[in-house]
């Protein structure tokens, strides 16, 4: 999360309009628990009532904060979710019971996750471009994604042909206790476009943050940072641990607290001239409104056309947070309900990936390595 997003209509009815879209376009398909759960409040006029009354409009309101909240204070059912009405019961009872450290909580933490998945779609860009780089990370949370380095990294390539085998590369660090794998596709019928043999040349690293965590340093930040995983998803519970596993043994990378509006310039300014700057972000746009956006779109092009030597602005958020990245070959590879993000080097959309970077479907053939290394644009 990085800046409070403005008001809006804050009624029982837009809550519960709210958590039914959370179930069927995030949760469905991704977690049972957390689509059955968000589907009953959703039905649950009395406790939407509760929390439009409780909450103020905006990041407050975010379904997954109340589910992380609760998961937090080791409310019932917090590893496996409640499965059935009678589970419901217990659950919505033990909330409204504790509501006021529920909501302590809610309006204390943030509600984006920190997975360091989203570099397996990173990597592709981020090896292409002229080396070396720095790295500027928006929405930094405990900075797992700044140190792509660490990870070791899978890509099966999607088989056009049933009964074969997909084809398979890996490169990154081969005694990585984190191996991120990542199914790769095209759209059309050529080939898919040849990932990363290395992992880049990385000499400067940074971050903003409204709430930057510490999970190293703070059993607290770990505690729900841990909470944010949705349950059932023991995969990516471990991939967390292990991820700030190893980021005890390496220097943690300065994520400075404050807006990002404000603090952007001054950090771009610290990178070092002769390396290529990279400002980048994954789903952590959606929150802002559509003026911050296109302020922040306007600074970042301002940024990197007037840097001596190279930039680059890499972007992985929802369809429609950047609306004006998009295509017609995007248009038609995504699905109305689908949850993938949009990849896109310097305004340019090149494919689709999935919310923990296990996917990434390339929208065009070729469009990878034939716009990495152009120049950004003011």
């Amino acid at each position: 999360m990085l800046v409070n997003v403005v008001n809006v209509v804050n009624s029982a009815q837009t809550v519960a309009d709210r958590y039914r879209e959370f179930s069927w376009q995030q949760a469905r398909g991704r977690s049972d628990a957390h689509a059955e759960l968000t589907a009953r409040i959703g039905q649950d006029a009395e406790f939407c009532d509760l929390l439009s009354g409780s909450l103020p409009a905006g990041n407050a309101q975010q379904p997954s904060l109340l589910l992380a909240a609760v998961r937090y204070l080791d409310g019932p059912h917090a590893e496996h979710g409640p499965r059935d009405e009678t589970a419901y019961g217990r659950w919505r009872e033990w909330t409204i019971r504790h509501w006021d450290e529920v909501r302590t909580v809610i309006m204390r933490r943030a509600g984006r996750t920190n997975d360091p998945g989203h570099c397996a779609t990173l990597l592709p860009l981020l090896a292409r471009l002229p080396q070396p780089l720095a790295l500027l990370e928006v929405g930094a949370s405990a900075g797992l994604c700044l140190r792509p380095e660490l990870y070791h990294y899978r890509y099966e390539e999607a088989s056009s042909r049933p009964g074969t085998r997909p084809r398979a590369a890996a490169c990154g660090a081969s005694g990585s206790p984190v191996t991120l794998t990542c199914r790769t596709s095209a759209a059309g019928t050529g080939p898919v476009p040849e990932v990363p043999t290395r992992v880049p040349e990385i000499v400067w690293r940074g971050g903003v943050d409204l709430d930057p965590l510490d999970p190293v340093a703070d059993p607290d930040d770990l505690r729900w940072l841990r909470a944010l995983v949705w349950p059932g998803d023991g995969e990516r519970a471990e991939r967390l641990s292990a991820a700030v596993g190893l980021a005890r043994t390496a220097p943690r990378p300065g994520v400075v607290r404050g807006d990002l509006l404000d603090e952007l310039p001054a950090l771009a300014a610290e990178a070092p001239p002769g390396a290529t700057l990279v400002i980048f972000h994954s789903a952590a746009l959606a929150l802002l409104p559509a003026d911050r956006r296109e302020r922040f779109a306007a600074l970042v092009r301002s940024l990197l056309a007037g840097r001596e030597g190279r930039g680059h602005w890499i972007s992985q958020e929802q369809h429609g947070v950047l609306p004006w990245i998009t295509s017609p070959a995007h248009r038609a590879a995504r699905h109305p309900d689908d949850a993938s993000l949009t990849l896109a080097l310097d305004e340019r959309p090149l494919a689709l990936t999935g919310p923990y970077g296990e996917s990434l479907h390339w929208l065009t053939e070729g469009t990878s390595a034939g716009t990495a290394g152009q120049p950004a644009t003011g």
